[in-house]
Formats: structure tokens, sequence, C-alpha cells
């Protein structure tokens, strides 16, 4: 069973054997470099069901699930979305 980003991101949280602070969650971000940003777990201040909020440098801002395109814990790859026309 393939997982969603959200429900990586919430094993993540709820599991005790990670540090959510750990984890590093990429996401589609037009008009940054490469049209991609990136925010640590220790900036996520909630998990919504459509979509994560971070601390960026502005303030907040939510993020919706379908804009993230990688989900990483400690440098190794939890997710990763496979490519246009994959569903989540």
């Amino acid at each position: 069973m393939v997982r969603k980003s959200r429900e990586t991101l919430l094993r993540c949280y709820h599991d005790p054997a990670f540090v959510f602070d750990d984890v590093r969650v990429c996401y589609i971000d037009r008009g940054a470099p490469g049209n991609e940003s990136c925010v640590e777990g220790s900036r996520i201040s909630a998990l919504d069901s459509q979509y994560l909020v971070a601390g960026v440098e502005h303030g907040t801002s939510p993020i919706p699930y379908h804009r993230i395109t990688r989900i990483t814990y400690r440098g190794r790859v939890l997710w990763e979305r496979w490519g246009k026309g994959h569903e989540e």
C-alpha cells in the first residue's frame, strides 16, 4: 500500500520512532529557485486535512498536500511524488 504524503507526515508526527523536527518537506513553490522550497519539521505548526501550515520568512503559509514533492527523514526519502499524472 502506497501512503499519501499526509499519511506519511502524520506517521512521522505520531510515531515515537521519529523525531518530527528531523523531517524535511519539499514542495512546489512557483518563483522559488527551481520552483521548489523545503521546510523542516520544526517549522511545521499544523497538519490540517487539506494542507500543512509552515513558518516561512514572513509569517506562516498553508501548503496544500498536492504540492508536496518529497518527504525525507534524516536525509532518507520516505515519500516522493512519482511525476506528472501520478495521483497521490
